[in-house]
């Protein structure tokens, strides 16, 4: 009997020892865009090397599913809560809500303007907006007409990117900012929104979209319009279709981030707070252009 008692003691443990320490909630913003896809399988790969239950949702880049999502995170009362904001002042109510619940926050990629959260894991989109501004000046001599697709005017990484990009190219009075409008982080609308540009400022040297997937979609307005090769493109994330684009010589460069590290990065500092406290972790950037992308 006693025998039986001590084998099943060390089943139990053996079970307590295999079992996830921590259930941490990962709300993502969209997955119809491989930047998140990757940031994503970044988190899930660390969750794994871990022990940690990770539940994953989408919200569809709707504010409104993302609440609920969370307040579903919630009620399933995980041990803490990742989210990459679909709008960083929507974000607020939920992050709210999560501190009410004693629920700990982190954001990653895009920041919350407001609630409290302990820690917030990007890359410098500031800088990264800089270093388009100085590649493009460099490619026009300093001279020639820009234009600058935005993304989710909600966003931190669209504000960031933004201020980046147009405080440096103040700094080359002959370039010229011709045209600035949103296309919402999206290769359809950046499509629709480029093709509309052409027509209006059939002079532009030079193009900036604050991620690939909307450069990717001006490009194919560029091709459209017969002009590949004469405009300059940049594009900000290093998705796999924009690299191929750098390769081909369709995109001039790419403000490449790492989102597989920094879903790796949340979740790692996710477990390193709720066993011992984090903090701020930025994560470099890097241009990718034709010469480094081979």
């Amino acid at each position: 009997m006693r025998k039986f008692l001590v084998v099943m003691l060390v089943v139990v443990l053996s079970l307590g020892i295999f079992a996830a320490k921590f259930k941490i909630g990962l709300s993502l913003s969209t997955l119809n865009n491989p930047f998140f896809v990757t940031l994503r399988d970044g988190a899930l790969d660390k969750a794994k090397e871990l022990g940690v239950n990770l539940i994953v949702v989408d919200a569809q880049d709707k504010p409104s599913k993302q609440l609920n999502d969370i307040e579903d995170l919630i009620q399933q009362k995980v041990d803490l809560i990742i989210v990459n904001p679909t709008d960083s002042d929507a974000i607020v109510t939920a992050v709210e809500e999560a501190n009410e619940a004693g629920i700990p926050v982190i954001t990653v990629d895009r920041a919350a303007n407001g609630g409290k959260v302990i820690v917030h894991i990007a890359s410098d989109n500031v800088r990264g907006g800089m270093m388009a501004a100085d590649f493009i000046a460099k490619q026009l001599n300093g001279k020639g007409n820009v234009v600058e697709l935005v993304g989710i005017p909600g966003t931190s990484a669209a504000r960031d990117r933004g201020k980046g990009f147009e405080t440096q190219l103040k700094k080359y009075p002959g370039l010229k900012l011709v045209a600035k409008q949103t296309a919402n982080f999206n290769r359809a609308e950046g499509l629709t929104v480029m093709e509309n540009i052409l027509q209006a400022h059939p002079d532009i040297d030079a193009v900036f979209a604050q991620n690939d997937e909307m450069a990717l979609g001006a490009i194919e307005a560029i091709k459209a319009a017969g002009k590949l090769g004469e405009i300059i493109v940049v594009g900000f994330d290093a998705i796999p279709d924009a690299i191929e684009a750098v390769k081909k010589g369709e995109m001039a460069a790419t403000i490449a981030q790492q989102p597989f590290l920094m879903g790796q990065l949340a979740v790692e500092k996710a477990y390193e707070y709720l066993t011992t406290g984090t903090i701020y972790i930025p994560v470099d950037l890097k241009l990718v252009t034709i010469e480094t992308a081979k």
